[in-house]
């Protein structure tokens, strides 16, 4: 990928092809500049994993992506993980925002 522009749907639609992602999240944590990125990935790539490992794969299938952003952090479960995190929590399982304010971080203008 050279030198376009990183956004929350072409991460999306790389996890979901080159992961199989069943569900994906991606949130722009920079303010809009493409800079800091969150996200819950559900893959059945991940059962069967350990926590490292999945972030390895992660890792390796935005490998150009994550070269040219500043931060990326992911919440990596099985669609079973996913499921059983979903009754528990009433449907609220999207990616952490920890920092955040709606989704941006705090202090960051538009």
């Amino acid at each position: 990928m050279a030198s376009t522009s990183i956004t929350e749907a072409s991460l999306t639609a790389a996890l979901k092809e080159r992961l199989k992602a069943v569900h994906v999240e991606v949130t722009d944590m920079s303010g809009g500049c493409g800079q800091s990125f969150t996200s819950l990935i559900v893959s059945p790539e991940f059962a069967g994993k350990n926590s490292l490992k999945r972030h390895r794969l992660v890792n390796a299938a935005l490998k150009e992506e994550i070269a040219q952003i500043h931060a990326w952090s992911a919440k990596c479960q099985s669609p079973e993980e996913y499921e059983k995190e979903r009754a528990a929590t009433g449907g609220n399982d999207g990616p952490p925002l920890d920092g955040t304010t709606c989704g941006k971080v705090d202090g960051v203008s538009q």
